[in-house]
């Protein structure tokens, strides 16, 4: 008999577990399918490409964000650090695979781009190497492969590190709508409980988005641009792009 349940971390552990292994991509448990998925550097996946997101270009572009301290969720092999290292941030990269890691540092040395490159579970690393504060929390298709749960996590992270003032830059599945092409599963929260699976990643409405981030101020929603195969930025429109701003108490109301 199991009564070993006391805290919000134990209730979070016994909800992963109702996930069959194969599901888990978030998790230090997950490392080793990511570890395979970025083990040949020559597939043709569009992310691997060494460009970053025109939505994170447009943003500096437009003069939305400033230089400062900036904390990559999920930097997969770092085209967006390596991005914002350049554009003058002081950059910390997370990741649950060593490959991508691996990865990742080769184009920084190549770049000459200081970046902190970190290895492991971001929610617990923000207790103790991640502590902030950031000016930027970058996430470039981390949050979608998050079970339901685990947003109480990604919420807690995010109101942990991020500055006053400071913007949370995000890209996610979206839902097919409206003529819209989407990606990812549609299935209610409750249902990929009952399935014990994610299907690859979660697909979100632009009003989720705004709810489940009731607590920033919206800068700016939208469908992410699709930029053809020769350009210098990468864009697919089945994504959301969404920057927030948190509120600084020194601006007054």
């Amino acid at each position: 008999m199991d009564r070993s349940i006391r805290t919000i971390d134990d209730v979070m552990k016994l909800l992963d577990g109702l996930f069959e292994p194969e599901a888990d991509r978030w998790t230090a448990s997950g490392a080793d399918w990511w570890d395979g998925f970025y083990a040949d550097r020559d597939r043709p996946v569009p992310f691997f490409a060494a460009k970053p997101d025109e939505n994170l270009v447009s943003y500096a572009e437009r003069g939305l964000l400033a230089p400062g301290r900036a904390l990559d969720l999920g930097c997969g092999p770092g085209r967006n650090a390596l991005h914002l290292a350049a554009l003058g941030y002081e950059v910390d990269a997370v990741d649950l695979s060593r490959a991508a890691l691996d990865w990742a540092a080769d184009r920084a040395r190549e770049a000459g781009a200081g970046i902190r490159f970190h290895h492991g579970d971001a929610f617990a690393l923000t207790e103790t190497e991640l502590t902030g504060p950031y000016d930027l929390i970058h996430d470039s298709g981390c949050f979608h492969h998050l079970p339901p749960h685990r947003r109480v996590s990604y919420l807690a992270l995010v109101d942990r590190v991020l500055a006053p003032g400071g913007h949370l830059a995000l890209t996610a599945f979206a839902a097919g709508e409206e003529g819209e092409a989407g990606m990812g599963s549609e299935l209610s929260d409750a249902d990929f409980y009952r399935e014990a699976r994610l299907h690859g990643g979660l697909a979100y409405t632009a009003d989720a988005l705004r709810g489940i981030f009731a607590g920033l101020t919206e800068v700016e929603v939208r469908r992410m641009r699709d930029e053809p195969p020769g350009s210098e930025l990468f864009g697919e429109p089945f994504l959301w792009t969404a920057l927030f701003r948190r509120g600084d108490p020194s601006e007054g109301s």
